[in-house]
């Protein structure tokens, strides 16, 4: 039973750096430092987690992570994503919670642009959330949308996490990125027909606003101008897969492209501009390749003291079937995400859940997208959801966390029913990445 020992002492001393306030990257190198040398033969373990950590670092599936980073900063910084709230808000109309649908429709395209939940969150506090709370819209569904939707950036492209996940866990990358957009779709559905169905029940909770008269030019014209446009990055990063016309790394290094092309269109890029969004990049790219790093030695470690095998024998005891195992898998990930940021999720689990996965005959692309969602729900989790701390950052004076916690739950009832639905339908997740080209 040396190999529960050794599970308990890893996970357990990461839980402990983590809890004394060490950043998640030194915590889990450290950890990982330890157990080489421990479990992989002092020196000889060091030396391998240098190779292993050379190896993770320089491999080229992980070149589109800091691209699709660098992609989202770039719109952000240029305010073109503020230009398409706007222009989305004048062409909502007579819709009952118009501004919280409008949040949905607006953090769902940014999402499709940027990959980052919290530029995402925060773009959507700071542009929408004062108007909405001055026009008399309830708290919860000002909040609670912005958090909701802001979170879908996980899902839906261009993820990097999504490009860890795939990297990690040996899934393909293209096929996770194309994975996750029919998920990310039903949710934002979803989102809407409760912030419709909630507004004709209680409509003080959305109280009606009198839009100013517009033209239907008026309406439409920022509309075309400045939202209709963005959906050629969109097609150049999805397009570009779904067709088999470029990798993941090149559809992200287009989009970056095409991204700089559409800041310069709108004449909102400067060197600026641009230092700023390569300062951000670098700085998340740093930390999640720092990680990255350590992974490889992490699954060794658990490998080679029988950690590995040993709980998926203890399983197997059991006679689960794939459904139940799944089930497992989700409810342990769901109490991470309540307690740990999501690459610690990532790096505690996919050398347990991967092989696993394969043993039960579990659809990789299945396991991929509960990965995702999973990690979405974990940002939104109290008591340590992080996009939960991001709304309290842009919340007006008077708002505390019980308004936060409680303009969520209802939009995280929606996720985990999406959660549910995949496992039910796995083909949720497996249709749209079945008709790309081979």
């Amino acid at each position: 039973m040396d190999w529960i020992l050794t599970l308990s002492l890893m996970l357990g001393g990461l839980a402990a750096l983590l809890l004394i306030g060490l950043p998640v990257a030194f915590a889990f190198i450290t950890v990982t430092m330890i157990g080489a040398y421990e479990v992989l033969g002092s020196d000889r373990g060091l030396l391998q987690l240098a190779r292993n950590a050379t190896q993770s670092v320089a491999n080229f599936q992980m070149a589109p992570i800091p691209l699709f980073i660098l992609m989202g900063e770039i719109l952000f910084q240029t305010g073109i994503a503020h230009r398409a709230i706007d222009a989305i808000e004048r062409v909502v109309t007579r819709v009952p919670g118009r501004l919280s649908v409008v949040t949905v429709f607006g953090g769902t395209i940014f999402a499709a642009l940027s990959g980052s939940t919290i530029a995402n969150t925060a773009m959507l506090g700071s542009t929408l959330m004062p108007g909405m709370l001055k026009r008399g819209y309830h708290p919860t569904m000002a909040m609670g949308p912005i958090m909701a939707s802001g979170a879908i950036a996980m899902l839906i492209p261009p993820s990097a996490l999504a490009v860890l996940v795939g990297s990690l866990a040996g899934i393909s990358i293209a096929g996770l990125l194309v994975a996750g957009v029919l998920p990310a779709l039903l949710l934002a559905g979803a989102f809407v027909v409760y912030i419709v169905a909630r507004s004709l029940l209680d409509p003080t909770a959305a109280p009606p606003d009198d839009l100013p008269q517009m033209s239907l030019g008026e309406r439409w014209r920022p509309f075309l101008i400045y939202v209709a446009p963005l959906s050629v990055l969109f097609a150049v990063v999805i397009g570009s897969l779904l067709l088999g016309f470029a990798t993941p790394t090149e559809s992200a290094a287009l989009g970056c492209l095409a991204a700089l092309a559409t800041g310069a269109a709108y004449r909102s890029l400067s060197f600026d501009k641009v230092a700023k969004a390569l300062m951000e990049t670098v700085k998340l790219s740093v930390m999640i390749l720092f990680i990255m790093a350590a992974s490889q030695t992490f699954a060794q470690v658990l490998s080679f003291s029988g950690a590995t095998n040993g709980l998926i024998k203890a399983i197997n005891a059991v006679d689960p079937t794939p459904i139940m195992v799944l089930v497992g898998m989700i409810v342990i990930l769901l109490l991470l995400g309540c307690f740990v940021d999501q690459v610690s999720m990532l790096m505690v689990t996919v050398p347990v859940f991967v092989p696993l996965a394969a043993q039960m005959g579990i659809n990789e692309l299945v396991l991929g997208v509960v990965y995702l969602l999973t990690m979405e729900i974990g940002l939104l989790t109290p008591p340590f959801g992080l996009l939960l701390f991001v709304m309290r950052g842009v919340a007006p004076e008077g708002i505390g966390m019980k308004h936060i916690y409680a303009a969520v739950t209802p939009f995280l009832v929606i996720k985990l029913a999406v959660l549910a639905l995949i496992v039910w339908q796995p083909a949720i997740g497996t249709w749209l990445p079945g008709l790309m080209a081979k």
